[in-house]
């Protein structure tokens, strides 16, 4: 039996594994990364576990680390419940509209140059403490953010469109930036009008917000249903770290004063100067925490860690399968298939899979030079097929084992975070399934791009 479909085997026992067991999918994952190395890998076995590790994706660690340790600092000491306030106010108050400017803030973010997972981080705390204060699905509010940073996210100034773009032109491929932005803006769009609807956006229409609900108050619904807010409320000085009554801050002392300034920070960071998110996070959070320890003693407490063990130990296998050549290899058997319409709509299919693990970036780096073998032959529209697979490889970041997915599942509320991880992981692998077809069939079969 080949390495390769070893791999693939492990990885689908892993998954059932999971499902019918209370067991952290990153903790199988990681055994299975050892037993694939111990049978891949060449060396002593420091130098196989060596290999192993090497496939740990420690950015995104030190991301859904250091945002969540700066975030639990933001909601004990009430900065993101004045957030929130301003928010709502911007808004006059109508809440149908909330989910919508998370959705065109993390857009136009992507859209200029911002990284997605960035972007995703800096806005998914405050537009979920957003949707628990003010009985919105947490689904709704969480791919709102992530639907929104997609439709930016192939831009010509943005990070995936340059990177598409420029493989597209580097291989002497007729391209069409404007095509691939739009298309992706179009599809996300439509995708999040979808997803309002489906998780009960229609509730949210013609409410108004009045006196807020408790903030992460344990009785708030997901559905955002009658009675689902019967939290108290607590001091203006924030909850803490320790369980209490909570009322709305809608002014700022020195210790959220500060936090505001580290959270501006932060931000122009990230997305003006692309400095890493994680690393301005946790630098920020560590600052905070100099200038009030006993305050925030209880925050690294907060971090989501079972979230960073599932996320982390699945990439960390993904990564193995990309080093011993497993994904390559699926790519390349597609690619050269007879049927080139065919071989078009499992390359997207392989895309979208693997993307749902995995960092998008690094799927369109990888997957797109395994196309242009054929697209070369002329049979299939150029336009028609980047745009299908671009966007079947990132609609699936909503995924609880992407990036975007996992800093959602990270930053919604503990007591709404078992919900958000089951429903993302739903929702995720139904845009695996169905995104490839639909794409395929909108913008290659007809062959008008």
């Amino acid at each position: 039996m080949s390495i390769h479909l070893i791999s693939i085997l492990l990885l689908v026992v892993a998954f059932v594994i999971a499902t019918t067991l209370p067991i952290n999918l990153g903790a199988i994952a990681l055994v299975a990364a050892f037993i694939v190395g111990s049978i891949a890998l060449e060396g002593s076995p420091g130098d196989v576990a060596d290999g192993v590790v090497a496939g740990f994706p420690g950015g995104l660690f030190v991301t859904l680390v250091g945002v969540t340790f700066l975030f639990a600092i933001a909601r004990a000491n009430g900065t993101v419940d004045w957030l929130v306030d301003r928010s709502v106010r911007a808004v006059r108050g109508r809440i149908v509209l909330i989910p919508w400017i998370m959705f065109a803030i993390t857009a136009v973010l992507t859209a200029f140059g911002s990284v997605v997972p960035a972007a995703v981080a800096i806005i998914a705390p405050i537009g979920l403490s957003l949707a628990v204060q003010h009985r919105i699905n947490p689904m709704i509010m969480g791919l709102s953010i992530i639907n929104g940073a997609t439709a930016g996210g192939f831009s010509p100034l943005s990070i995936f469109g340059s990177i598409t773009n420029g493989v597209v032109d580097g291989a002497g491929l007729p391209g069409n930036p404007l095509v691939l932005f739009l298309g992706s803006l179009v599809f996300n769009t439509l995708l999040n009008v979808a997803a309002f609807f489906l998780f009960g956006g229609r509730r949210l229409i013609g409410r108004v917000a009045e006196e807020p609900a408790a903030v992460g108050g344990p009785e708030v619904a997901p559905g955002g249903g009658p009675g689902a807010a019967k939290g108290a409320t607590t001091g203006a000085t924030g909850a803490g770290f320790t369980e209490g009554e909570r009322r709305q801050v809608t002014t700022l002392d020195r210790n959220r004063s500060f936090t505001l300034v580290a959270l501006v920070g932060v931000a122009v960071g990230a997305l003006g100067f692309q400095l890493d998110v994680g690393l301005l996070a946790i630098t920020a959070a560590v600052v905070l925490s100099i200038l009030a320890p006993t305050a925030y003693k209880g925050a690294v407490a907060q971090v989501a860690w079972p979230t960073v063990l599932l996320v982390c130990g699945v990439a960390t296998y993904v990564a193995l399968m990309e080093e011993n050549g497993t994904i390559d290899v699926l790519g390349e058997g597609v690619a050269g298939l007879a049927i080139p319409l065919l071989a078009a709509l499992l390359l997207f299919y392989i895309g979208s899979v693997v993307s749902a693990f995995a960092s998008t970036t690094g799927i369109i780096t990888v997957l797109i030079p395994l196309a242009v073998p054929l697209l070369m032959g002329g049979q299939l529209g150029v336009v028609g097929v980047i745009t299908a697979f671009a966007i079947s490889s990132s609609v699936v970041d909503s995924s609880p084992y992407s990036t975007s997915g996992a800093l959602t599942v990270a930053n919604a509320p503990e007591e709404h975070r078992d919900y958000v991880y089951k429903r993302l992981l739903v929702w995720g692998f139904s845009m695996v399934l169905l995104t490839p077809p639909i794409t395929w069939l909108l913008l290659v079969a007809p062959g008008w791009l």
